[in-house]
């Protein structure tokens, strides 16, 4: 008899997935519900969503979702949170979303310690939209809107979210991971279970980068989208926890 070591996670809909081959999106979509199944919490948690392809969670998890504008998810999940303090509640953003029309909304809500939690998937560029420069779109990385590649001059340089976020006083656990390879996606996993279990212990603010790709907007197959995130994308953003609460007493 065959022993069974893996079954599709509880907080997952049975169905295919319908995000573009090779994209990491249903990595972390997978991960996310297995640290909700584990947890416990698939009857108590709250995901809020904004635009972009991050929104496609509402077709995959098997939760309690409300859909925000595009940037306002963390004003959204601010609201909900107050009302249902005991609820695990986090938002699940693209870095065209969140370090765009929503920077004003994160900073806000991280500099608040509003006690929920962000999961921020960085692949460089708008996704949905049609593949435009976007704020952590990289120094000479093409896009629909940047077809010589990103210039510092004209464009400015990347921004780095976790840098900017631990600056500030309130939030308790600040992390960046990359979903590259099996070894890098179980630390992703850890990072989210704590961010969650933070959360669930009535503590402050928690944000956790996941470094993610986009094969279909930047023009490569599966494979060669993971070999520019090692030799590119995870060069420039750090992967590391910038600020843990309970490390720092």
């Amino acid at each position: 008899m065959m022993e069974k070591i893996y079954s599709r996670p509880n907080c997952i809909v049975p169905m295919q997935s319908g995000y573009c081959p090779g994209c990491l999106h249903s990595t972390a979509t997978k991960i996310i519900a297995e640290v909700i199944d584990e947890l416990g919490q698939g009857h108590n948690v709250i995901n809020v969503l904004p635009v972009g392809c991050s929104s496609m969670g509402l077709l995959y998890w098997k939760i309690d979702m409300v859909g925000s504008a595009h940037g306002r998810a963390p004003a959204v999940a601010t609201g909900i949170k107050r009302s249902r303090p005991d609820s695990l509640v986090f938002t699940y953003q693209g870095d065209g979303d969140l370090a765009a029309i929503g920077l004003a909304e994160i900073l806000s809500a991280a500099n608040r310690g509003e006690k929920f939690t962000v999961i921020f998937a960085n692949n460089s560029t708008y996704g949905m939209t049609g593949g435009q420069m976007a704020p952590t779109t990289l120094i000479g990385q093409k896009s629909t809107t940047s077809k010589k590649g990103r210039d510092a001059e004209t464009a400015g340089h990347p921004i780095k979210m976790c840098e900017l976020i631990k600056e500030l006083a309130a939030p308790v656990f600040v992390a960046r991971y990359t979903l590259n390879n099996p070894q890098n996606i179980r630390k992703a996993k850890q990072g989210i279970k704590k961010a969650f279990q933070y959360q669930l212990d009535g503590k402050g603010f928690s944000f956790v980068e996941l470094l993610t790709n986009c094969p279909t907007n930047w023009g490569v197959e599966p494979l060669d989208s993971l070999k520019y995130m090692e030799e590119n994308t995870m060069k420039y953003f750090e992967q590391k926890v910038f600020k843990d609460e309970e490390e720092s007493k």
